[in-house]
């Protein structure tokens, strides 16, 4: 099988240069999802078959995201998204590198502390757009700080979501017949976490610190600059507002305990409501704010599911490795860059490290064990080249969640501000990181 008729290869790059030339995110993953089912000698209508099938795999995913969006929407409501702007204000104004640093320790919270990924982003990152404009901050910055948050705690440290990525690795290891301990596991993972620093520092401070001014005319400038002291001016922190962290707190609190995100979306609606921080009348308002927020990341995750899904199916990555495995030399080098390579292609196309891991594990175990590789190198490898294009990919999470804020007013791109930027600054690092890892582990 050549590279032109690769499934894996010619459709993540149908999707990758769709995706440039500005289509639709969406289309673009359908695009590659008929590229791939054709090539993989199916008919469109099966190809079509087998997509809408894998969209069931990430439903209460896409749910969960909807009802986390009519919570943020809910939460908003109330003003306390102002009075932390406010509080904030006066620390990160004028100082363009600590904000960013900020936001990214704030992103990092929502990943191990305070598990809700990307609910935070359309409660805190669209009142600070006015702040962001007046700054001249380049908001390809504030998306690399974002993103950062986003991939790096769950891939360095062993709680919250990290916790469960760092089992997915350790579980499917040992089911393919490589053992090692979860505290292996952490370790392997800090070298390529090390990469994904590197990305940040050189994002906020040598990248994206010059002004960036966005289409905007003096007047309004002026006005909203204005307006930015004037919309916080009169906000305090009330008693409603104390109702509405209780909600918040009680929604992260069944999250925790149910392990489940729909639950502790609901439990936060139900709470705003029953407190009356958001008025029955409003319900449906609030309902329609949450499904435009966080709607179109819950179909093309759906979406970007039924595409991994046509990949499996057909065997497409099995493929693509054991294609590889049989050009690998005895150079341990070259086989660790090219598994990584293998791994970029198919996170990148189906755009969630997590169910990624399973795929690669069965397939990178055999053949990096048979190489001479530590249980901790192949760790370093399957985590490594399951987190590479999570960063970049126009399905991943973890590029939509931070365009789904910086979009607001319609001033950012999510290809060419989010996903090159993020592709950039955090996959080369991360694949560098994580070859040299396998290789001195």
């Amino acid at each position: 099988m050549s590279v032109l008729t690769d499934p894996v290869i010619m459709s993540v790059l149908v999707m990758a240069v769709l995706s440039l030339f500005r289509v639709n995110v969406m289309i673009a993953i359908i695009a590659a999802s008929l590229t791939a089912g054709s090539l993989s000698g199916l008919s469109f209508q099966d190809t079509i078959d087998l997509l809408i099938d894998g969209m069931g795999d990430q439903s209460s995913t896409a749910l969960s995201y909807i009802l986390l969006g009519a919570f943020a929407a809910a939460i908003g409501y109330t003003g306390i998204t102002n009075v932390l702007v406010k509080s904030l204000l006066n620390v990160i104004k004028g100082k363009r590198g600590i904000m960013l640093l900020v936001i990214a320790g704030v992103a990092s919270l929502s990943q191990n502390v305070i598990p809700v990924h990307i609910a935070f982003i359309p409660i805190l990152i669209p009142p600070l757009l006015k702040l962001f404009d007046q700054m001249k901050v380049d908001r390809r910055g504030v998306a690399a700080a974002l993103t950062f948050g986003l991939k790096a705690p769950y891939i360095m440290i062993p709680a919250g979501f990290g916790l469960i990525f760092h089992g997915i690795i350790q579980s499917e290891m040992e089911n393919n017949g490589a053992a090692i301990s979860m505290e292996e596991v952490a370790l392997s993972m800090l070298i390529p976490g090390f990469g994904m620093i590197a990305g940040l520092l050189i994002a906020v401070f040598f990248s994206y610190r010059k002004d960036r001014d966005y289409p905007m005319e003096a007047q309004i400038a002026e006005e909203a600059a204005a307006g930015l002291e004037e919309d916080l001016s009169g906000h305090r922190f009330q008693y409603k507002h104390v109702l509405t962290l209780v909600a918040i707190v009680a929604a992260l609190a069944v999250q925790l305990m149910t392990q489940n995100l729909i639950l502790g979306a609901l439990t936060g609606i139900v709470l705003m409501f029953m407190f009356a921080q958001v008025p029955f009348p409003k319900g449906e308002n609030i309902f329609s704010e949450g499904i435009s927020m966080m709607g179109m990341i819950a179909f093309i995750m759906l979406v970007a599911s039924g595409y991994g899904h046509i990949l499996k199916e057909t065997g497409a990555v099995a493929a693509l490795v054991e294609q590889s495995s049989s050009i690998l030399s005895n150079s341990k080098p070259v086989i660790a860059f090219l598994l990584l390579l293998v791994g970029l292609l198919v996170t990148m196309g189906i755009g969630t490290s997590f169910g990624t891991i399973p795929i690669l594990a069965a397939l990178y175990v055999p053949i990096a064990a048979v190489a001479g590789f530590s249980p901790m190198a192949i760790a370093a490898l399957i985590g490594t080249a399951g987190a590479l294009g999570d960063a970049g990919s126009p399905a991943s999470d973890s590029t939509l969640g931070p365009t789904s804020g910086l979009n607001a007013d319609g001033k950012h791109h999510h290809i060419w501000d989010t996903c090159v930027p993020t592709f950039l600054h955090y996959n080369i690092p991360l694949f560098i990181f994580g070859w040299i890892a396998a290789i001195i582990l």
